[in-house]
């Protein structure tokens, strides 16, 4: 048990909520956008109000290019292992490697029985998912073999293995109890619990339990990942686990690495504030802190996490499929001490990563305008006060301002490939076959489809990135340092003129398919976002970097 040394990876894990279709694209493109590793989504088949997890994971694969994608966890009672196998090896060939399959026993049994699936014990359930993997596994062979599985729950005859998936797909348990725990130390490639079920004080037993029966297998307690879904608040005062600010997050979490191996966290959250600040705040803390404890420079100690764990709501149907029922006639075992009731104690403190220079750089304005229209007097933008030159920056203080930045790198990243488009498209140089070759993450059919279903995604980008800025990270700002004002009321305007600039775009896409010079207007419109947008976020970088490095994003 301790630190297995993996990579950290850090996610999303959002609700398939039906009514609200395109938020959930929307918050998975944030995921993204503010630089996180994984997108997983419920599997609750039987929730009348939820998308189905794989149609949903398919469009989101195609919505997305670089995160990592996964169920968590597939509901296995009511998605037969063959065809759960080549469902997953389609979403991993065509997003290009990036499937991951989180996998179950089952749970909510009625509800399972409702949609015509076996509701079973316990032991059953648990040896039906070890039958599975088999399954599976088989499947993914390959091609061109012969997969035979002779189990009691499910019989698998001279099946053809295939299509072989991009890459070496994991699959991530989902499991409370000692005799889940077992299997996923015998088969699994990871181990997905959430905090809500399994708290951090849990954690060590579980681990033991995993690390023996992984041992027992002749494998190595690192060949299993563990995973945490995470429940919890920014705004608690501080007092329990994931129940204050970034900050105690981060250091909650880097001793979770250090103790207990955990290296993929993924926040079970729909709020797109909290998607920001674990992606801006948290996860360039946590790495910080882990890197440093690793090399022996980061703080050791307890991280003062008494009381209660968050209060964060868990995922709408309870715990991931599997975790409530596994095992359930095995007793428990012993927890082991802690400190202050959330983190396991580790012995001695080290003194923390030193401070120095700011050296974030803000990008530069080059000056260069495409379009005759001015929608604001640049010359006119207020300036803030000069940072103070002697003082020195934490590189956590500093991963404040990098976010800006690597947000605004991903927009300007994205505009490039929105004019190359247009450009393309416009010239007659790229028709509707090569553009689906060049923009996998878009479903088109024509000309049209090609320029406003990305246009639609970007622009939505846009607008949410906006949102959150004026939402949360101006007032912090303002409280923080009232010289700031004039500048950040300088922002907000903007803000509003940008959005006029985005609509005048989706205007220019309806002329585009029925004007005559529609054409013309469309690149006059891309034009203009194009200025705009550059010229504002150089402006908001040099204002805002250094702030951010003294004052955070707030809460």
């Amino acid at each position: 048990m301790g630190d297995y040394g993996h990579e950290l990876t850090f996610g999303t894990f959002l609700t398939p909520d039906a009514a609200h279709a395109d938020r959930v694209v929307a918050l998975a493109q944030l995921t993204e956008a503010a630089g996180l590793d994984l997108v997983t989504i419920q599997d609750h088949p039987y929730q009348a109000r939820f998308l189905d997890a794989w149609t949903l994971l398919s469009v989101l694969a195609g919505k997305t290019s670089r995160v990592r994608l996964s169920p968590n966890v597939a509901n296995l009672p009511l998605r037969p292992p063959a065809v759960l196998a080549k469902s997953v090896a389609s979403l991993d060939i065509l997003s290009g490697g990036r499937a991951a399959l989180g996998l179950g026993a089952g749970g909510f049994w009625d509800a399972i029985g409702a949609y015509g699936g076996r509701k079973l014990a316990p032991g059953e359930a648990v040896a039906a998912l070890e039958e599975a993997i088999g399954v599976i596994r088989g499947i993914w062979g390959a091609q061109g073999r012969s997969v035979r599985v002779d189990g009691a729950h499910y019989r698998i005859s001279g099946a053809h293995a295939g299509p072989v998936p991009a890459h070496e797909v994991p699959i991530w348990l989902g499991a409370i109890k000692p005799r889940m725990l077992r299997l996923t130390g015998r088969l699994a490639d990871g181990w997905l619990p959430s905090s809500a079920y399994v708290p951090p004080e849990q954690l060590p037993a579980s681990n033991a339990i995993i690390d023996e029966a992984a041992a027992a297998a002749g494998r190595q307690p690192g060949d299993v990942r563990r995973l945490y879904n995470l429940m919890g608040s920014f705004d608690g005062p501080g007092d329990g686990f994931l129940n204050g600010p970034p900050r105690l997050w981060a250091e909650q979490l880097a001793e979770l690495t250090l103790d207990q191996g955990v290296s993929i966290y993924i926040l079970a959250s729909d709020d797109p504030r909290d998607i920001e600040r674990f992606a801006g705040e948290v996860a360039p803390a946590v790495r910080e802190l882990v890197a440093a404890g690793r090399s022996g420079t980061a703080p050791g100690g307890g991280t003062g996490a008494g009381g209660p764990r968050g209060t964060g709501t868990p995922a709408a149907d309870g715990p991931a499929e599997g975790t409530e029922t596994d095992g359930a006639d095995e007793p428990e075992t012993g927890r082991p001490s802690v400190t202050g009731g959330g983190v396991p104690a580790r012995p001695a403190r080290r003194s923390a990563p030193s401070a120095g220079p700011l050296a974030v750089q803000p990008t530069p304005d080059d000056g260069n305008r495409l379009s005759d229209v001015q929608p604001w007097d640049e010359s006119s933008r207020p300036s803030g006060p000069a940072p103070d030159p002697d003082r020195s920056y934490t590189p956590h203080e500093q991963a404040s301002g990098r976010h800006l930045v690597d947000v605004h790198d991903h927009l300007r990243a994205e505009l490039r490939e929105v004019r190359s488009i247009v450009d393309q498209v416009l010239d007659g140089t790229m028709g509707p076959g090569a553009a689906r070759g060049h923009l996998n993450t878009m479903t088109m059919r024509q000309n049209s489809w090609t320029l406003g279903a990305y246009c639609a995604t970007y622009c939505r980008t846009v607008t949410v990135h906006h949102t959150l800025e004026d939402s949360g990270m101006f007032p912090h700002l303002r409280r923080a340092d009232g010289r700031l004002t004039p500048v950040i009321d300088r922002l907000e305007a903007e803000h509003r003129v940008i959005h006029d600039v985005i609509e005048d775009v989706d205007r220019a896409l309806i002329s585009f398919v029925s004007e005559p010079d529609g054409g013309k207007k469309l690149e006059q419109a891309v034009n203009l976002l194009t200025d705009t947008l550059l010229s504002h976020l150089a402006y908001e970088e040099r204002e805002l970097v250094e702030p951010l490095a003294r004052f955070g994003y707030g809460g």
